[in-house]
């Protein structure tokens, strides 16, 4: 075994192919690029988007709708939910901390109580919003709603 006998598997590696040295070593002309084209020429890099100089399909599909900046998107939850949540963590007030805390929103969420479902617990319950029927539903069971 000596030191300077080492060499790696055969097969394992390959010369690089020299092309553009002239035609007899078989990669000269065009140096394996083809004929004419942007492709065939130095410096060319593919555009995000190029479609061989037809027009783009991000120019020919036309814009459409409306974005509201000032949407404000709210988590929406039901009173079930609710129901669920003062009776597995044994609560009477639900606020942002205790739906994060049973993994319902997330801390930036803003939140929006639904009426969807039953409610028997008392509960105060303290959100961004509140629809009608929730209200409702909530204050009927002599519960309190707080708006954030």
């Amino acid at each position: 075994m000596d030191l300077s006998k080492i060499k790696p598997a055969k097969g394992s590696t390959a010369t690089n192919k020299r092309v553009g040295r002239g035609q007899g070593s078989g990669w000269g002309g065009t140096s394996t690029r083809g004929h004419k084209g942007a492709k065939s020429r130095s410096g060319y890099s593919r555009k995000v988007g190029f479609e061989g100089g037809q027009m783009p399909l991000q120019r020919v599909v036309p814009k459409s709708g409306f974005k509201n900046l000032k949407r404000v998107e709210y988590k929406a939850i039901n009173i079930d939910v609710l129901q669920q949540i003062s009776e597995n963590m044994n609560l009477t007030v639900i606020d942002l901390q205790s739906l994060v805390q049973a993994g319902v929103i997330s801390k930036n969420d803003k939140v929006k109580i639904l009426g969807n479902g039953t409610l028997t617990a008392k509960l105060t319950v303290k959100a961004h919003a509140f629809s009608k029927s929730a209200k409702e539903a909530i204050e009927k069971v002599e519960g309190t709603t707080e708006i954030l």
